[in-house]
């Protein structure tokens, strides 16, 4: 197994990763749609990943994908918990089905954590799946109290 960091040249490939993570969490996806993502994904990495501001890892087995993840890093004001304003939002961990209990997602989670250290972030955010849950757990990720809310606009 191989764990690459994404780059520019990926973005077809992140493309696909995220369509897949998209659908394995339960959306359809109609044609107009797909092609509607596509376009905003292509630009959207094709910006961000040279900022820095972007930043996947995916774990190959054969020149397969088996696992992603994926983590948006941004500064806010300042919290007890982040003093520098430098937190990150992991996001988007698929393990493929026939992949899964393997190790993969937890290797590329890793990957991702030590790139945020180096980086300066202080905080990483996610929403954990029941599936996922315990790997978060076992490293390091904790519940917090607050009750995640969202108002779409």
């Amino acid at each position: 197994m191989k764990i690459k960091e994404a780059t520019l040249e990926d973005i077809d490939l992140l493309i696909r990763i995220r369509l897949d993570f998209i659908v394995m969490i339960g959306f359809e996806l109609s044609d107009e749609q797909e092609q509607t993502l596509r376009a905003q994904l292509d630009k959207y990495y094709r910006k961000h990943i040279p900022l820095g501001d972007f930043i996947a890892f995916y774990a190959e087995d054969e020149r397969q994908v088996v696992a992603a993840a994926f983590m948006v890093i941004g500064e806010r004001p300042a919290g007890i918990l982040f003093p520098s304003g430098i937190a990150a939002t992991l996001l988007n961990v698929i393990t493929y089905p026939e992949y899964r209990k393997k190790g993969y997602a937890t290797s590329v989670i890793q990957s991702l954590i030590r790139k945020a250290k180096k980086l300066n972030v202080e905080m990483v955010d996610l929403q954990a799946t029941q599936m996922g849950k315990k790997v978060y757990q076992d490293l390091g990720f904790e519940s917090v109290k607050d009750t995640a809310m969202r108002l779409k606009l």
